[in-house]
């Protein structure tokens, strides 16, 4: 049975390229002849978008907040287990569909109701092209005045944009493209990263128990503050992304095979350099990327500008061709390379407000506790939907269907009450570095953070409960029909 075609996309009629080629399908569901990606390319793509230098603040955020080395590490190895499995599951979810993540919504909020979260998703993706910018270019500018290489702004520009141009380059090419720079050029960058590491490690002499909580109190609100941001949040933030990329991998993969590829090349690399953070930052004190890398390697940082400018090229290929497809979610009628130069505007935007804020670290907790507040309780919302709800069969048609005649229709209200009811009761126990971002329930609870847990149980327990009620009244009034 075929679907309509959504506005900005080109139908596929001709034969299958092996070779790397112009990706066409937009937001429609991918044909099985074009679904020729391997485990190996799924697992090489997420550990491409996680073996990147921001990475390193995950574990450092943690000395940051005042926990010591062992108690970073204990939460960034666990949370991630939890993060990262989540994330899995939403790759297989977009394998078995073929269908791209926020498409997927519309059996749980509508097909209109849909657009808000592909909204917030486009946004966040311009943003963290932003940030991810930021991160590299205070990278770069500190190696580079190492060997007495000082151009000012001038030199900001021409970095930041021949990162630029290549990312983009890859992004408007599409999902083949990606592949293709993930998996030809990570297995080098990780060769790099251990031997990186190896380097670090000798040189870093490691302080295990030192840190400036010292009250139960005040290690408590550090650790639920970590576990929300990049404990088990990191894998949580990538949710969005999964069947984006997964829709393309091989029909006949096993579910597992697709999940332990996923999940597998999410949690190693974020893991890893989210140690090696922790280490450095154990020793040295600070949790800014430069301040790390130079003060650890010197003059030896120059070898290392391989991965350092592979990172966020690696990252934001990912957020641009995301960024296009959310667009096309929401029926944007815009080509897709005006939608990326847009998501440059945007996230020049938010490069200004990394590099004007005194505190890095700070700038980067507020930044992921605001994301989870959102996307902890749609998560929720779209497992519920998917496993309990639509018992793993979901009408791929209607999910293209204009809103009158789908059968996912135009607004499900009980997906957007959940997901409003989720919102609250994120904030209500969310502990940010900022007061507007410090919920009640936190505060009276020795500010602890668990935004995450709070969001997505209220969200899913009452979106299991809406549409469990309304599935037995819709049958009730068939049989008073018959």
């Amino acid at each position: 049975m075929s679907s309509p075609q959504p506005p900005g996309t080109t139908e596929i009629t001709s034969p299958v390229d092996p070779g790397v080629r112009f990706d066409q399908h937009g937001v429609l569901p991918i044909p099985d002849q074009e679904r020729d990606c391997s485990p190996w390319e799924l697992f090489w793509i997420w550990c491409g978008a996680n073996i990147a230098p921001i990475n390193w603040v995950l574990g450092a955020l943690g000395i940051t907040l005042g926990l010591s080395l062992f108690d970073t590490l204990i939460v960034v190895v666990v949370g991630n287990l939890f993060g990262c499995a989540i994330f899995g599951l939403f790759n297989v979810i977009g394998h078995r569909t073929a269908v791209n993540q926020m498409v997927l919504g519309r059996s749980a909020f509508g097909i209109t109701g849909a657009a808000l979260p592909a909204i917030v998703q486009g946004l966040l993706t311009m943003a963290w092209v932003g940030v991810n910018s930021w991160v590299v270019l205070d990278l770069v500018l500190a190696v580079l005045e190492q060997v007495g290489i000082r151009g000012g702004l001038a030199l900001k520009i021409a970095v930041a944009a021949v990162i630029m141009a290549v990312q983009l380059v890859l992004a408007l090419y599409g999902f083949y493209a990606i592949r293709s720079f993930e998996k030809y050029t990570v297995p080098l960058t990780v060769a790099v990263m251990v031997v990186m590491t190896l380097v670090a490690l000798a040189r870093t002499h490691l302080d295990w128990s030192s840190a400036k909580a010292d009250s139960p109190a005040e290690k408590l609100t550090a650790i639920t503050q970590l576990i929300t941001a990049i404990g088990v949040g990191w894998g949580l933030t990538w949710i969005p992304y999964a069947a984006d990329y997964s829709r393309f991998a091989r029909p006949k993969l096993p579910a597992r095979t697709v999940f332990w590829a996923s999940a597998s090349g999410m949690y190693v690399p974020t893991v890893w350099l989210a140690a090696l953070g922790a280490c450095l930052a154990s020793a040295g004190g600070s949790a800014d990327p430069s301040t790390l890398v130079v003060g650890t390697f010197g003059a030896l940082a120059i070898p290392v500008l391989l991965l350092i400018m592979h990172g966020p090229v690696a990252t934001n290929i990912l957020n641009l061709y995301s960024c296009s497809l959310a667009a096309l979610t929401i029926g944007i009628r815009i080509d897709r390379w005006k939608i990326t130069l847009f998501a440059g505007a945007i996230a020049s935007i938010v490069l200004a407000v990394f590099i004007n804020s005194s505190s890095f670290a700070h700038a980067f907790d507020n930044w992921m506790v605001s994301i989870l507040m959102w996307i902890s309780p749609w998560m929720s919302i779209l497992l519920v939907d998917y496993f309990l709800i639509r018992r793993r069969t979901l009408s791929i048609p209607d999910l293209y269907r204009d809103a009158s005649s789908s059968a996912y229709g135009k607004l499900n209200i009980p997906g957007l009450a959940s997901l409003v009811a989720g919102l609250i009761a994120s904030w209500v126990w969310q502990y940010g570095l900022v007061p507007s971002m410090q919920g009640p329930l936190a505060n009276s609870l020795g500010n602890t953070d668990f935004s995450w847990l709070s969001g997505s149980v209220v969200a899913g327990g009452l979106y299991a409960l809406l549409a469990t009620r309304r599935q037995r009244f819709t049958a009730v009034l068939r049989r008073a029909r018959k």
